[in-house]
């Protein structure tokens, strides 16, 4: 599928083949004779909300099921075989985003991976801070992810947290650095910002974020202040444009699989976890995850989240540079119904997916 989005498809229209062949398969009669009209073509153009899976991907998921389908912590061939197959993906997701594996702790989604930096950094303010008795505070922009917006609502509704929701600029759709600097408190311990909006497309200046982020934690420190740690869900990125955690600078970052021609799991980026960047665990169990994540893994789908991350790292490049050429196709054409110059960069700042 990568392959035909490579060479100009989509990665439903490898789907669709595979569906209109199995449909002619059921609907021929017998004696070979197939129906005149083939079947209606169709098109589909919700990839933000979610994605096809990678024929690869369902294949490594299969393979999983039959062959790795013991306990990753049990020490007979089947489970030794589901820990591998887990370490593995773990090294894949680790390489697409330009991070170390012992920082990758899978989860079953975005929503959950959101949740757990809110309730990690929440925790931590408590535990650090509690005898000065101040409100812990978190900034976010008006834009995020409900997994992102409603968790800091019920914490303000529950009177255990101040949120600020800083307004993205009128004029390039981005929550500017500027603003989301003199948001901060002395009681700022969060700042989370999507890397990419799943309506607008537009990216967000994360890596200056987190340079002007570091600079300030530099003045905390010295006044006795808490650091401030930064997130970003890169849910709608990754697959879409290089993701590097290093260039990026944050401490967090948020995984979905099923944004990138993976299953619906997740996973969570944690900068030298558990010794630079805390994290608490909101679940209690069997010590998987290191801990941080219990409970037995669910070795199928991170099977296919580590193959899609795989394919990521080895056609991302590409696939970004032909959805670019259909992002400037696109402008160019607009340009010309609105009679706006070539060039003046209307959708410069989008996604390559995303024009709207």
């Amino acid at each position: 599928m990568w392959a035909e989005l490579c060479r100009g498809g989509t990665g439903m229209e490898a789907a669709a083949a595979l569906s209109r062949e199995a449909q002619r398969r059921v609907s021929s009669p017998p004696g070979g004779c197939e129906e005149k009209n083939p079947p209606e073509r169709k098109v589909y153009m919700d990839y933000n909300a979610t994605t096809p899976l990678e024929p690869a991907v369902i294949q490594a998921m299969t393979e999983a099921m039959w062959e790795a389908w013991g306990n990753p912590s049990s020490p007979y061939p089947a489970g030794r075989k589901a820990k591998d197959i887990i370490s593995a993906a773990r090294e894949s997701l680790a390489k697409m985003i330009g991070g170390k594996p012992q920082d990758i702790i899978f989860t079953s989604g975005g929503t959950e991976s959101n949740n757990l930096v809110i309730h990690s950094v929440l925790r931590h303010f408590h535990k650090v801070h509690a005898s000065e008795g101040a409100t812990p505070h978190f900034i976010t922009c008006t834009v995020e992810h409900d997994s992102i917006r409603l968790p800091l609502e019920h914490l303000v509704e529950e009177h255990v947290a101040a949120v600020t929701f800083v307004p993205v600029s009128v004029v390039n759709g981005q929550a500017e650095a500027d603003d989301i600097l003199a948001a901060v408190r002395p009681s700022t311990c969060l700042v989370t910002v999507m890397l990419a909006n799943n309506e607008t497309g537009i990216i967000m200046p994360i890596p200056e974020l987190s340079r002007r982020v570091a600079a300030l934690n530099q003045q905390r420190a010295a006044s006795g202040l808490p650091r401030v740690l930064l997130h970003t869900d890169a849910a709608q990125a990754l697959g879409k444009l290089r993701v590097d955690v290093r260039d990026l600078g944050v401490d967090f970052l948020t995984v979905v699989g099923h944004k990138f021609y993976g299953p619906r799991i997740g996973a969570l980026y944690v900068r030298g976890l558990g010794e630079h960047t805390p994290l608490y665990p909101m679940l209690f169990g069997g010590g998987q995850e290191q801990s941080f994540r219990p409970g037995t893994e669910n070795t199928p789908m991170i099977a296919g989240l580590g193959k899609a991350a795989e394919l990521v790292t080895e056609n991302g490049q590409a696939y970004e540079a032909h959805m670019r050429d259909i992002r400037d196709y696109l402008e160019e054409r607009l340009a010309v119904s609105s009679s706006q110059p070539r060039g003046s960069g209307c959708l410069l700042g989008l996604l390559v997916f995303s024009a709207s």
